[in-house]
């Protein structure tokens, strides 16, 4: 049971509506968008037009569309990785910098190798950026295990470490000669870039990547006797430990798990519309994904949903700066309004509300 201050406390419901979870997202999409409709009108913004931009421009073309599939890749790879570990309270906040490692451990073929050609290089890119990932989350792995540290400061503290490593090889051993004094690496040869999968468009085969990545979570988490672990291991930590499960095991697979999936979408983005190592590698993504993994009620059938939500809103947010002249701010606004009313929704469906008498408040 769960105390809350003055007059009210939580109680933990005997079963939790499984409608009502379905429903949560639902509802908090609805209240986002009644609270922003507010903050447009407060901001002189026309909200018809905004909402338009933002949630019905991204599927009114194929173009459009094809930039939402792949802002979904990323995102979906990442956020099911994190999934993993937050149903077993592992939190991990450093995706970040994971996908960073994963992105430089790919980009290592093709700036130390520029000639190599062959299909073989872009899948090494791709392993090889899992295992940057995963090897980055063995520092916080470590420390959570052998010396109790927490995994969030940790994995934070690491992905600051990532920027600055990615800041010292784009404008050091690895920045392109001839790329006009810009901190980027040379441009990969054409083996080195994902094939695409969609004629016409940017999307390429790391989307079906993504799902397979789901897929595979989903065997894991719902069908595995070591998911379930996970999973009881984070509601009854205490339990599992007297059954005799290794809550250090855990942690590290929880870790080596979002890292791999994070450095494997830092590969798949260098190798793909990136097509060269960039400051840019580092757009948010692994921040981002932890509002997708929450949004998705860390579940990966629902993760695909909300890995489709979020991307659509980070391309009609783009809209909407050009068009409906919002702000970039409001858009960050309604991605983490959406994610505030999911977590109090989803808690109302998990518990209820009970009024405390007022002489046990005073007491």
């Amino acid at each position: 049971m769960t105390e809350l201050p003055f007059r009210l406390r939580l109680i933990r419901r005997d079963g939790a509506s499984r409608r009502a979870a379905l429903l949560a997202p639902l509802a908090a999409l609805l209240a986002a968008g009644l609270v922003n409709f507010l903050l447009y009108i407060a901001m002189g913004k026309d909200p018809a037009a905004v909402f338009y931009a933002m949630l019905v421009e991204p599927f009114v073309s194929w173009s459009s569309f094809s930039e939402v599939l792949l802002k979904l890749t990323p995102l979906l790879l990442i956020a099911e990785g994190l999934a993993v570990g937050f149903r077993a309270k592992v939190i991990n906040i450093g995706a970040e910098g994971q996908f960073i490692l994963g992105a430089i451990f790919a980009a290592s073929i093709p700036v130390w190798f520029p000639e190599a050609t062959g299909g073989w290089i872009w899948a090494l890119m791709l392993l090889l950026g899992g295992i940057g990932g995963a090897l980055w989350a063995t520092v916080p792995a470590f420390w959570r295990v052998r010396l109790n540290a927490s995994e969030i400061l940790v994995t934070l503290m690491m992905s600051l470490i990532a920027a600055q490593l990615l800041n010292y090889l784009l404008v050091g051993p690895w920045k392109d000669p001839m790329g006009f004094n810009f901190p980027q690496s040379v441009m990969f040869q054409n083996d080195a870039i994902l094939p695409t999968l969609i004629p016409g468009t940017r999307v390429n085969v790391a989307l079906i990547l993504a799902f397979v990545w789901a897929g595979l979570i989903y065997l894991y988490m719902q069908k595995s006797f070591q998911g379930y672990q996970l999973l009881v291991g984070g509601l009854a930590p205490h339990a599992t430990a007297y059954a005799g499960f290794s809550e250090g095991r855990a942690v590290w697979l929880s870790l080596l798990i979002g890292g791999f999936a994070a450095g494997l979408a830092g590969a798949a983005e260098v190798a793909g519309p990136l097509g060269q190592l960039q400051r840019s590698v580092s757009s948010g993504y692994g921040y981002t994904a932890i509002i997708v993994a929450y949004l998705g009620g860390l579940h990966p059938i629902g993760i695909i949903f909300s890995s489709l939500l979020i991307a659509a809103l980070n391309i009609g947010g783009d809209n909407a700066m050009v068009s409906a002249d919002l702000p970039k701010a409001a858009v960050e606004v309604f991605q983490g309004s959406l994610l505030v009313f999911y977590l109090a929704a989803i808690t109302l469906v998990r518990f209820r509300i009970q009024w405390r008498p007022p002489q046990e408040v005073r007491a």
